[in-house]
């Protein structure tokens, strides 16, 4: 594909194709087939749907199909079907079975089988709502970065082509200097989504000159509970292809990198397909849409050592080394991959070019804040009830994700904190809930954005085990390169350790933020000067729990098994002897007490010798046994 118009050809054809108008297609359906949907077990689904199709006959106007992740993971698998007069379905929870059924009732009888939609069970009235987009979930999220996940196949140029895919980079080839690019997404507003917030345009601008230069995608997601950008790669990977072109247009480079983990295979395949297909319609390689432009990508597979996600560590992995950060300067900018100039950006803030360069930067910068523009995509999980991705404008606030979208904490438990950025970043107590959430209020409050993980706690979490758990990954991930963090964090780790066993005092307290103030401003790289965010943040909201730890011994959420214990009320134990029988320690015995009312004596927990693995509380039936 050497021209503009060849590609404006096939746009149309695919529009004509996959136009669910009762002519050429009446029924379009799409099996969400990203790494989350095929673990629940999408496959078995897909191959049900395009069975049942062809033995029904309906081949000829039913196109089934694989897509993205469509977002709302609990609900997975999940199937969506497009019909006649713009009509969309959510099916949910799917299987084999019920794709049958749904072949049967829904593509032959035209009847939509409401208990397996979306809404089924969940309807405070009559109507039960069957499509994503009318859900509280979906309807104030703003796609951009996810605007073709759940919607196209992965796996298909043509299907990315229909949807505008390609021309952003034609038109910055055919219309705009490598300035004007940059200077367009200068204008949007568009900052890092990688966590640091610098912005984009910016960061373009400042890649030195040099006869060799390199453009890099940052895929390296290691946070825990942050699955955005593997999502876009599996569900929409030319756009990022397409993203990586038009920077290394901008900066003047005919060569990109995507560093991925290994630990995403779907993802990995999926750009493997995508930068063939690339290559063969001409969007990759030489002489692209017959200008004198250049530009190729390869894929480096990383082996999951979370410091890699730092952008010099990266590099240094790229280049078959040790991933350790460097010392800066010389910036990546500067002096980057193989010593030459170098641009890095990561997935999500790569997916929001194309449309800025084809909808205009003011386009962009009409949504969100006046700091932070556009929008940002959360991995929504923890103690919440709609678990999934969602993408939202800058500035939403937490209480409308976690009570508007996420539907609240399950169980009528109490929202306590939002951990954002993962290891990195820190949490929002409910206190804060109304603040709007954007780089700038973030920073404030002693947290970040981050990549995007937002993990919701509710009453039952404890604080300070919250920090110890992402402090035990930082530690566990440091790459040793230098002594702040290589140290500095195992010694806070064990301050920690020995506050959650009862062990800790006053004193202590003041020593961990002393060695968390150490640790930040000493370390080499982005990994060791967060790493005690966590700790920080929970210290600065939640010092209660620090306290209540330390002077009264006590875990206020019963989490720390050091500081707990499990007591049996023998006024409701009826002494039938469950929670003896499933002790794996052998510690419950019978007593002498028999209490009003029962025939049998109640049973008692000997303190000594308790593992504390709560069995006999979850097999009690009559409440007789408590945590304290």
């Amino acid at each position: 594909m050497k021209s503009l118009e060849e590609l404006m050809t096939l746009k149309a054809k695919m529009q004509d194709q996959t136009k669910v108008d009762g002519t050429d297609c009446e029924y379009r359906i799409l099996v969400g087939m990203a790494t989350c949907g095929i673990a629940a077990g999408a496959r078995p689904v897909l191959n049900a749907f395009v069975d049942g199709i062809a033995d029904a006959g309906l081949s000829d106007r039913t196109v089934v199909m694989q897509t993205g992740c469509i977002g709302i993971c609990q609900f997975e698998p999940v199937v969506e079907i497009y019909g006649k007069d713009n009509t969309r379905t959510t099916y949910v929870k799917m299987n084999a079975e019920k794709a049958k059924e749904v072949v049967e009732r829904h593509i032959k009888g035209g009847e939509v089988v409401k208990e397996y939609t979306i809404g089924a069970g969940r309807a405070d009235s009559g109507e039960i709502v069957t499509s994503l987009p009318d859900t509280d979930f979906f309807k104030r999220q703003k796609r951009v970065a996810l605007r073709n996940c759940g919607i196209i196949d992965p796996e298909s140029i043509d299907d990315y082509i229909a949807k505008d895919g390609y021309f952003a980079l034609a038109k910055c080839l055919k219309e705009l200097t490598p300035k004007e690019v940059t200077q367009t997404i200068l204008e949007s507003g568009l900052r890092g989504r990688g966590g640091g917030g610098f912005p984009t345009g910016k960061k373009w601008s400042f890649v030195a000159d040099g006869p060799k230069k390199y453009v890099v995608c940052n895929a390296d997601e290691g946070d825990p509970g942050a699955f955005m950008d593997r999502s876009v790669l599996e569900g929409d990977p030319h756009c990022i292809l397409e993203a990586m072109a038009i920077a290394g247009y901008a900066t003047g480079s005919d060569e990109g990198w995507i560093y991925v983990r290994a630990e995403y295979p779907i993802a990995v395949k999926r750009l493997n397909i995508a930068i063939r297909q690339a290559r063969e319609y001409g969007l990759l390689g030489e002489h692209i849409f017959g200008t004198d432009f250049n530009f190729d990508i390869h894929i480096r597979l990383g082996a999951g050592a979370f410091v890699c996600g730092e952008e010099t560590a990266l590099m240094t992995s790229i280049e078959g080394n040790r991933g350790e950060p460097r010392p800066r300067p010389p910036f990546p900018a500067v002096k980057g991959l193989f010593g030459c100039p170098t641009v890095e950006n990561n997935v999500e803030t790569f997916a929001n070019v194309p449309q800025i360069i084809l909808n205009g930067a003011q386009w962009f910068a009409s949504m969100g804040t006046e700091k932070s523009k556009g929008t940002k995509v959360f991995a929504l999980g923890g103690k919440i009830s709609n678990t999934g991705l969602v993408e939202i404008p800058m500035g939403t606030t937490l209480r409308e994700i976690v009570e508007e979208i996420g539907g609240g904490c399950p169980n009528g438990k109490k929202f306590k904190a939002a951990q954002t950025g993962g290891p990195s970043g820190g949490c929002i107590p409910a206190a804060l809930m109304d603040v709007e959430v954007d780089y700038d209020n973030l920073i404030a409050m002693g947290c970040m954005m981050g990549s995007g993980g937002l993990i919701i706690m509710d009453e039952d979490n404890c604080m300070v085990d919250m920090a110890k758990f992402f402090l035990e990954f930082t530690v566990d991930e440091s790459c040793g390169k230098c002594t702040p963090c290589r140290v500095g964090t195992r010694r806070l780790l064990e301050m920690l350790d020995k506050i959650t066993r009862g062990e800790g005092t006053l004193e202590d307290l003041d020593k961990i933020e002393a060695f968390c103030n150490y640790i930040k401003s000493n370390s080499l790289c982005g990994l060791g000067q967060t790493a005690p965010n966590p700790v920080l943040a929970t210290l600065k909201f939640f010092r209660d729990e620090y306290v209540a730890h330390v002077v009264d011994k006590k875990c206020p959420a019963g989490v720390c098994k050091g500081l707990l214990k499990y007591v049996i009320d023998p006024d409701k134990c009826i002494g039938c002897g469950k929670c003896a029988k499933n002790c794996p320690a052998n510690t419950i015995v019978k007593t002498d007490y028999v209490a009003p009312g029962h025939k049998l004596p109640s049973m008692k927990i000997l303190t000594e010798g308790c593992v504390k693995c709560g069995a006999c509380m979850s097999n009690c039936n009559f409440g007789a046994i408590s945590k304290q």
